[in-house]
């Protein structure tokens, strides 16, 4: 198997051109198109009816995250405009609730547009939360490698970050989507299920499922189980190194309960992900588990982005049931309710999944590590999947249509 390191992202090219790139979200989640990849055969048809697709005995795990208002924009008495992207907390411990329910001020990673028009000690912005005008003062308190930390702090005290972020910010769209996020967007950028609150973009499988999908799945006694992962930024970052050895992975944020994790290793059938971020989440799960084995007594858990090419980690061989279950007894003897880390999996073609045996996922772009990921999923066969996409007029990225994809046993 090729190096994971020396994978080249020259060879995971597509033609995507601008026509393709959804830049509105269909007026209905579930009439989107799906393209469904299984034992080398693709077949379309329409996301409501995926339901039909999934044997009954499939659970689905979903990434129930929210997308905060994390585009702030203030506005100086010159007229002149700045943006503060919110990112993630510059401090935090073992729970995103807590950031989002801190009063008066926080502390957070931030992009910053304009920064060089930012003279002043602090900028100032005006808005509402329940008919009272809340004055909102941002300051830079460091420099990082990547952005800045920035300090938020707001009048009247007593409301939450997350009342103060919904109130004085815009729903973050990706990138590629050109254009000012408008008022439909603050609903159709959000998954129906999302809970909890944090990512800055939206894991954009989900956004296909309506109520009724949901219904029909259950009427089909499909599980369904929720982990967290926080979307953060680096999901769009590009790699610009020929080879992935000098690409580094972003570091996104996980929460998943012992309880969840539970319900997974007692599950006989078919594990689908929906989404990458799912995807990462559950593969995260396994390695950390991997780490407790080798290590019981480790401190804390993270996964880097070369941890699993370990060899003290792939030369052993464990299963799905005995990784879990040893994660669930380090919880257990540390006193711990979930699993709260970061991780950076980076997961590429040659990788042999440990737990999800399906994905649901949008059409991602060329030369991304998303891409990466499908690869590993299907193999060759994602340039097949991608290239019917695009013959029958599939709509890409965040807003676009779908894919169901069967890894191969």
């Amino acid at each position: 198997m090729q190096s994971p390191k020396e994978i080249s992202i020259n060879d995971y090219q597509y033609d995507l051109t601008d026509n393709r790139i959804a830049l509105h979200p269909l007026t209905n989640r579930d009439e989107s198109k799906l393209l469904i990849y299984k034992d080398n055969t693709i077949t379309e048809d329409i996301f409501k009816n995926v339901s039909t697709w999934l044997p009954s005995d499939t659970l689905l795990v979903f990434n129930n995250s929210k997308v905060i208002n994390a585009r702030v924009r203030f506005e100086k008495s010159s007229g002149s405009k700045i943006e503060v992207f919110f990112l993630e907390p510059a401090e935090i411990n073992n729970d995103y609730a807590v950031i989002m329910k801190k009063t008066g001020s926080v502390k957070w990673k931030c992009f910053i547009g304009g920064v060089s028009k930012w003279k002043e000690d602090f900028l100032e912005k005006k808005i509402k939360i329940n008919d009272d005008e809340v004055i909102l003062r941002a300051k830079i308190i460091q420099p990082l490698s990547e952005g800045f930390v920035v300090e938020i702090s707001w009048n009247p005290l007593h409301y939450t970050f997350a009342e103060m972020i919904d109130a004085a910010g815009d729903i973050p769209l990706p990138p590629y989507i050109k254009r000012l996020a408008e008022k439909n967007d603050q609903s159709r950028y959000q998954t129906i299920y999302a809970k909890q609150e944090g990512s800055v973009a939206a894991p954009t499988a989900g956004l296909h499922f309506s109520e009724k999908i949901l219904s029909d799945l259950g009427k089909k006694n499909i599980v369904t189980e929720y982990v967290t992962l926080h979307v953060g930024a680096g999901t769009f970052k590009p790699v610009k190194s020929i080879t992935m050895k000098n690409h580094e992975m972003h570091a996104e944020w996980i929460d998943v309960d012992r309880k969840t994790i539970a319900n997974i290793i007692n599950h006989n059938g078919l594990i689908a992900a929906v989404g990458t971020t799912s995807l990462r989440t559950i593969e995260t799960l396994y390695w950390l588990g991997v780490k407790t084995i080798i290590d019981p007594n480790t401190e804390k858990l993270f996964l880097g982005q070369w941890d699993i090419y370990d060899h003290d980690l792939i030369e052993k061989k464990y299963s799905a049931v005995e990784a879990l279950s040893a994660l669930i007894i380090w919880l257990e003897r540390n006193g711990a309710e979930r699993v709260f880390t970061k991780t950076q999996l980076l997961i590429t073609p040659g990788y042999k999944f440990k737990i999800a045996k399906a994905l649901i996922t949008n059409f991602h772009q060329p030369q991304s590590t998303l891409l990466l990921l499908v690869a590993a999923a299907i193999g060759e066969n994602w340039k097949s999947c991608y290239q019917y996409a695009i013959e029958n007029n599939f709509r890409f990225l965040s807003y676009g249509d779908a894919s169901l994809l069967f890894m191969a046993e």
